[in-house]
């Protein structure tokens, strides 16, 4: 089978494999159909940030049973499943308050274990989340990082008659602004430094659009008076300046989700913590994907939003080839971040073989 291994130093090969095995009677053998490439894992490919090289890279993607371990009576050949690539212990004192993201214990497909990167894995049947009828095989592949901002969401007691502002018109702002829209809220903005990805947001159903590369914070916290209380600010740019500026936009004791991952050490100035202060702001910290029963709530609304026609996808793809196709448009990145997701679809090998 064909794979895509990432080595050290940022190097992306397509390589044969061994068809993988069922060991163990609660596995399952999935063929895998379709794959996006995360923004975590680009530290992962160029800046040494894996936790082993060689690796097979993704945890967001979907594909369809071929067959099952013996113990395994609620799924068969042909049943389409998306990854749940969590891996708790279930076991630890967080995982009995269902706390899945905060397991001490925990593994994770695609990062501290090979991923699906390739036609072929075997999963334990508890991280296979069955897809719907009616759901395609790329959306299926989008169901991980659509729960990410519902998870941010669900912490937030979620978006109803809220005035949600997204901080970063990437793929996790993009489907978060989406599905705010979906469930609820009062009036969703959109926060980015690009006018292409703000024309986006705007297209996908944003009330607002602001760009802070030319409007200052003092003037994106004017420019949204009219909607100052109520607010659930979701950052999902991972940047010190975003998480800063998250604070200075913020209404009076406004929700502020911090999704985006930092690589790069944040200081708070004392003007900024200053604002905590006075304008009572709740700060949320989400990770992961995870809340409630297992999986979690958030794949049920995902499965809503998809089935529902409520998530628009077709513009947020930068590029879908096979496994060549994809290897390449990955190193091209270079080490920068993506400009629309980059799937790998492996329905389109056979078209790269010819």
């Amino acid at each position: 089978m064909k794979s895509v291994v990432i080595h050290a130093g940022g190097c992306v090969t397509v390589e044969e494999q061994p068809l993988p095995q069922i060991q163990n009677a609660d596995e399952v053998l999935v063929k895998v159909r379709c794959a996006g490439l995360c923004g975590s894992d680009i530290p992962r490919i160029f800046h040494e940030g894996a936790h082993f090289y060689p690796i097979t890279l993704g945890h967001e993607f979907c594909g369809e049973v071929v067959r099952t371990g013996e113990a395994v009576k609620d799924m068969q050949a042909g049943d389409r499943v998306a990854c749940v690539p969590l891996q708790p212990c279930f076991a630890c004192e967080e995982c009995r308050r269902q706390l899945w993201s905060q397991c001490r214990r925990y593994q994770f497909i695609g990062s501290r274990s090979d991923g699906g990167n390739r036609e072929f894995i075997v999963l334990p049947r508890r991280n296979l989340f069955r897809l719907p009828a009616g759901v395609s095989t790329v959306e299926g592949a989008f169901f991980e990082p659509l729960t990410v901002g519902l998870h941010a969401m669900q912490l937030a007691g979620g978006c109803t008659n809220k005035h949600v502002i997204v901080i970063g018109a990437g793929t996790i702002g993009l489907l978060a602004l989406q599905a705010a829209k979906a469930l609820g809220a009062a009036s969703v903005s959109a926060v980015d430094i690009n006018p292409q990805r703000l024309a986006l947001a705007e297209r996908l159903g944003a009330d607002r659009v602001l760009n802070s590369a030319e409007l200052s914070g003092e003037a994106i916290h004017t420019a949204l008076d009219a909607q100052r209380f109520d607010q659930l600010i979701l950052e999902t740019a991972g940047s010190p300046q975003t998480v800063a500026l998250a604070l200075e936009i913020a209404g009076p004791q406004a929700q502020i989700g911090l999704i985006g991952t930092l690589h790069r050490d944040l200081t708070l100035s004392a003007a900024s913590f200053g604002l905590i202060l006075r304008r009572e702001l709740r700060l949320l910290g989400s990770w992961m994907n995870y809340a409630g029963p297992w999986p979690g709530v958030e794949w049920q609304q995902a499965t809503a939003l998809f089935t529902g026609g409520h998530i628009d996808l077709e513009p947020l793809i930068a590029v879908q080839a096979g496994p060549q196709g994809y290897a390449e448009a990955v190193a091209a990145l270079g080490g920068q971040p993506m400009n629309g997701k980059i799937l790998l679809d492996f329905t389109r090998s056979q078209q790269e073989a010819c």
